[in-house]
């Protein structure tokens, strides 16, 4: 009989919360784990001999697979049902395609700006710290947000108005792809009429935008003034409506994921 999976993951990581989503959508039970932000790097490079620096991995069947995209292609061979992968060549083609877009156009932007403005607000950037870093370091206070604000800054260059300002010009860029692929598709998907790992990637990677209430980080620890004003202008987009009901209807909790250390 196989080990049980294991997820090295980041809480708060909307690339974490992909793979996350992934193994709710299959039903696998898993445990989870979760070292410090910074010193997951080095976990990383070990678990992968090298070949990657950051979360999520899987590890599956005695092989640790790195990167969200790769997590999600092992899941489907291992878990075929429900698939995420439309059966038709085409829509899977295409499903693929969209889902490097969002990863590559998206994802690195909606962090960076979630980060810059976190930044910016230290009484939330501290509560999303306690709320989502593990035990040991929420307890500690304010050495926890001191460490945290200090990695992101360093790791993604958090603190730069003007990547801040490109990453809002992405963001929108991405929505606006969103919604015309959503347009061209004629349903309430963007491949097909299922979900797929489109609609699953696009919805991770709009959520530290979005934030909706089935996401990693609660909104109901406040949203800094700097992203209220931001998102104020989306809420009543098509796009932005899209994502809350992706997570609304589709954000399911995995059998039984064993959250560890």
């Amino acid at each position: 009989m196989s080990e049980r999976p294991t997820l090295w993951h980041i809480p708060v990581s909307h690339y974490s919360e992909k793979a996350r989503w992934a193994l709710a959508w299959k039903g696998v039970e898993h445990e989870r784990k979760a070292p410090p932000p910074g010193s997951h790097m080095a976990v990383a490079l070990w678990l992968t001999r090298g070949g990657q620096v950051t979360f999520p991995i899987l590890t599956l069947d005695g092989r640790n697979i790195g990167d969200s995209t790769a997590v999600i292609a092992a899941l489907e061979r291992r878990h075929p049902e429900p698939a995420l992968y439309p059966a038709d060549p085409d829509q899977r083609r295409r499903a693929l395609e969209l889902e490097d877009f969002f990863d590559e156009e998206l994802g690195p932007h909606s962090r960076l700006l979630a980060w810059h403005e976190l930044g910016n607000d230290r009484d939330r950037f501290r509560e999303v710290v306690e709320q989502t870093v593990p035990g040991p370091l929420a307890r500690a206070g304010g050495v926890a947000t001191a460490y945290a604000s200090a990695y992101t800054k360093l790791r993604f260059g958090v603190a730069d108005p003007k990547a801040a300002e490109l990453a809002r010009e992405k963001i929108l860029a991405a929505f606006e792809r969103l919604e015309a692929e959503l347009d061209a598709n004629g349903g309430g998907y963007l491949v097909g009429d299922r979900f797929t790992v489109a609609d699953l990637t696009a919805a991770s990677l709009f959520y530290p935008i979005v934030l909706p209430p089935q996401g990693p980080v609660s909104i109901e620890l406040g949203v800094p003034a700097g992203m209220k004003a931001f998102r104020e202008p989306l809420t009543e987009r098509p796009g932005y409506v899209w994502v809350e009901e992706m997570f609304r209807r589709h954000r399911t909790t995995a059998a039984a994921p064993v959250p560890t250390a």
